[in-house]
């Protein structure tokens, strides 16, 4: 198996899992945890499989999504020594989250939704660690957002994890702001949104334009990571189940 295929299956595994829970295992917790904490396992086989297979060289691969003119938006991966080692954080810690979640939600009647939900997350996590330019950035980003709006509003019941949820949402959506304006401006600058592409050319040229580009990105992940001024999503989150 090549570095591609293996990085390919880590990233599909987990939607998979998603695909067959929302459609045939609602109602089935016990085979919707044991399904996704089976797919947590599979993609940390699949991203052992393509580091060792990669040895230590950056793997790039990618085909044209859309095209409107002479805008193009291509959906690839890279996966390079910083993506290695995200991945293998995202997916060791995702597997033992998965695992406590088995006990954790043992009682809950609607642990097959809520293992959907890490499902999904899963997916959403590696698709941001593999992309390869910010278009795909924040797509993956958005799925983040809905995985977080879903698992925070798990306790559909109670009036606070539904007002958490909506906060957690709003609030993130206010980030995503400046890393939208980011993005767009970044495609005007460099006339690309390819990181590599961009990395170069950041290389050649440092200016002020590149800092406000960069400043405009970090809106997303303070909003993503709750910090000081949009942390204040994150209490309230507590709402959602522990995992």
């Amino acid at each position: 198996m090549t570095a591609t295929q293996s990085l390919l299956f880590a990233l599909l595994t987990p939607l998979l899992s998603a695909v067959l829970i929302a459609c045939l295992l609602r109602r089935r917790g016990a085979l919707a945890a044991g399904l996704s904490v089976a797919a947590a396992a599979a993609i940390c086989a699949f991203t052992v499989i393509g580091i060792r297979s990669a040895e230590g060289e950056t793997i790039r691969a990618a085909s044209e999504w859309l095209s409107f003119g002479n805008f193009t938006v291509s959906m690839g991966f890279l996966f390079d020594n910083v993506a290695a080692t995200m991945l293998t954080m995202v997916a060791f810690v995702g597997l033992l989250i998965h695992i406590f979640s088995c006990g954790y939600m043992a009682d809950d009647q609607a642990r097959g939704r809520f293992f959907g939900g890490l499902s999904i997350f899963m997916f959403s996590m590696l698709g941001l660690i593999l992309a390869d330019n910010l278009i795909m950035i924040f797509v993956f980003w958005e799925l983040v957002g809905f995985s977080s709006y879903m698992l925070i509003g798990h306790y559909l019941n109670t009036d606070e994890a539904a007002a958490a949820s909506k906060k957690a949402f709003i609030v993130n959506r206010i980030g995503d702001l400046g890393f939208l304006v980011g993005i767009v401006t970044a495609y005007w600058h460099f006339g690309t949104t390819n990181l590599e592409a961009m990395g170069a050319a950041v290389a050649i040229q440092p200016d002020l334009i590149n800092a406000s580009i960069a400043a405009l990105l970090m809106c997303g992940f303070i909003g993503k990571s709750a910090q000081f001024p949009l942390h204040v999503w994150l209490p309230d989150a507590m709402a959602g189940p522990t995992p």
